[in-house]
């Protein structure tokens, strides 16, 4: 039987989370506060390996934890994280000259969390910011809509979408919204599609002219860009939401399916969510 490639790994990581109605993707994910880490760089990690990994607070490989003179307990089974190595290739063109390029590799290595650890004491956490989440999150929006000059409209009704033709997010009413934290996971979502412009991060799936049909590969993978890019941001800032709808029957096995039919959907998604939530704070322009 032929070994699993990292594409799988983590795609079963995933699926295996989702059967058993854990949304991997509203995991907290602010790093050393509440999120995994590094116990040696104190970086929070990606967030695919957020996703992927079980436990809040600090991992470490094997090394690093011995070299901290802790002991990893007999029996205990680490978990994976992936990373991004670049393997160069030599290529040799028609004219016979030869050129060398730069292809990522996707790559993995052992982790253990320090539930899983005797001899070292866990680091003691960082005080939360004491900015009012609400208002943090008006502010992410209101930079982020001025600086990209979106155009905002709030109207009576149920829909909400981003118009990538007028540069346009179309929200409800706020007061629609049965809490304001609703409010702010919508906008995030629609904010996050709105970055597709190649302007922005360059997901735009009609450069060929094709427009993305609902229920499509590319209209689930945008559908699960925004999803993670949201629910990013909404932990950033320290905001909670209700998860019933989204613990439902339908919306988990419509992933599952997603996911099933390709190995590289979620490392994708994940990867496109996270420069999304970065151009977003403003992150990418540094």
């Amino acid at each position: 039987m032929a070994a699993k490639s990292v594409y799988e790994m983590v795609t079963d990581r995933i699926i295996e989370q989702l059967e058993n109605n854990i949304i991997p993707w509203e995991k907290p994910w602010t790093g050393i506060k509440s999120g995994a880490f590094n116990r040696i760089s104190k970086k929070p990690y990606s967030l695919l390996n957020q996703m992927l990994l079980k436990h809040d607070g600090e991992y470490a490989t094997f090394k690093q934890w011995t070299n901290l003179g802790g002991h990893v307990r007999k029996g205990e089974h680490a978990e994976i994280v992936t990373f991004w190595k670049i393997q160069p290739i030599d290529e040799e063109q028609e004219d016979g000259t030869k050129i060398t390029r730069q292809i990522p590799l996707l790559r993995y290595y052992n982790v253990f969390h320090i539930s899983q650890v005797e001899n070292v004491k866990p680091l003691q956490k960082e005080e939360l910011n004491d900015i009012e989440p609400i208002e943090k999150a008006e502010k992410v929006l209101h930079d982020y809509w001025t600086r990209e000059n979106i155009k905002v409209e709030h109207m009576g009704g149920d829909k909400a979408y981003y118009m990538p033709s007028h540069d346009l997010i179309h929200l409800p009413l706020f007061e629609q919204f049965i809490n304001a934290n609703e409010y702010y996971s919508t906008a995030f979502h629609e904010s996050v599609h709105s970055t597709l412009k190649e302007s922005r991060c360059n997901r735009e799936e009609d450069r060929n002219g094709k427009l993305v049909a609902f229920g499509s590969d590319e209209y689930s993978k945008e559908e699960l860009v925004a999803e993670i890019g949201s629910a990013n941001l909404m932990n950033i800032i320290g905001i909670e939401t209700g998860k019933s709808f989204r613990n439902s029957s339908a919306y988990i096995k419509n992933w599952l399916s997603v996911l099933r039919n390709d190995v590289k959907f979620i490392v994708s998604a994940s990867s496109k969510a996270e420069k999304a939530v970065k151009y977003i704070l403003g992150e990418a322009l540094v």
